[in-house]
């Protein structure tokens, strides 16, 4: 690269100290407000930089990446996830593509375990009482939830978020379940008192709980679809803090409504903010709008990561965090 400071567009607003670290290293553009770009602004960014600085709010396919002129050389994902990028496209035009993995992993385990908590426990049912200011006080049949400890919670993927809801789940006495596309290996299963489950199906069908952490790829688009859902119990409840299209949420709507499933608590959804408004208006649903990784320290890492990803490139090397296509 020339020794010119590289130009850096940012995509939305990022913490203020990671704004203020890019400004000194970098030709950094901020943004003034914190919306979504448009594709038309997007395009325009991208011929204007040599490097991006996205969020998985903004859909880089193939049609935006032909509009990105020869500039743009690499994009630095703000976050892990990255199938909001068409990363074989970006390559093909000689782009690199690069994101912050492990950042947001204890803290959207920490959230897995709040959703099942609320969901189980019926924590909004009873804060909405006490706001309305409708309490009467207390009574012996008011407001029953269930235990945790001793349930079967099923985690839908194992990677580090899923292993670290197993770790919590462990500690509130629940018997840990997994099925992933790869078994984990005899001592991490081991350390984790968690069993496998080859059959995805069978699984799904014995569990209290089903914890949704696998990433949104062609293979797990509606993996919880109607047919599946159909099979967990009655009175066992779903959650989500990974992809929303994991799980086909008409489908999980109209069951909940009929009460084949006894709950559900949801960080992210399958249209990301237009949320089906018959979801919305259940009772035995927890929605929250996409808090998963919303902590000032899980932030602040994602964006150290994002500068040292750029910061390595500037310097002629390749970026810690290089997204290989086709192992996203």
């Amino acid at each position: 690269m020339p020794s010119k400071r590289l130009s850096v567009v940012l995509t939305r607003r990022l913490p203020e100290a990671v704004e203020t670290r890019l400004s000194e290293l970098f030709d950094t553009t901020l943004r003034e407000d914190d919306s979504p770009l448009s594709r038309d602004a997007l395009a325009e960014a991208m011929q204007q930089a040599d490097v991006l600085v996205p969020t998985l709010a903004d859909r880089i396919d193939q049609a935006l990446l032909a509009r990105a002129g020869d500039r743009l050389k690499l994009i630095a994902n703000y976050g892990a996830g990255i199938d909001h990028i068409d990363v074989q496209t970006a390559r093909q035009r000689g782009i690199l593509v690069s994101n912050t993995p492990g950042t947001v992993t204890e803290d959207t385990a920490d959230m897995t375990m709040a959703l099942i908590l609320a969901t189980v426990r019926r924590i909004p049912e009873g804060l909405a009482v006490m706001q309305a200011g409708d309490w009467r006080g207390w009574a012996p049949t008011a407001f029953l939830g269930g235990r945790l400890a001793g349930r079967r919670l099923g985690i839908l993927g194992m990677g580090r978020i899923g292993q670290a809801v197993a770790r919590r789940a462990a500690a509130f006495g629940m018997q840990v379940h997994y099925h992933n596309r790869r078994r984990l290996r005899p001592e991490i299963e081991e350390a984790l008192e968690a069993t496998y489950w080859d059959s995805l199906d069978q699984m799904v069908a014995r569990m209290d709980i089903i914890s949704v952490n696998c990433p949104h790829t062609p293979a797990t688009f509606h993996l919880m679809n109607a047919r599946r859902l159909k099979l967990m119990k009655k009175d066992a409840v779903i959650v989500n803090t990974s992809r929303g299209e994991v799980i086909d949420e008409n489908a999980l709507t109209r069951m909940l409504r009929a009460g084949q499933i006894a709950g559900a608590g949801l960080d992210v959804f399958e249209h990301g903010a237009e949320i089906n408004p018959r979801l919305r208006a259940l009772r035995n649903v927890v929605l929250l709008p996409h808090m998963g990784s919303a902590t000032v320290e899980g932030r602040i890492e994602m964006g150290e990561k994002v500068i040292i990803n750029i910061k390595t490139f500037a310097d002629g090397h390749r970026p810690p965090d290089l997204v290989v296509p086709g192992t996203e």
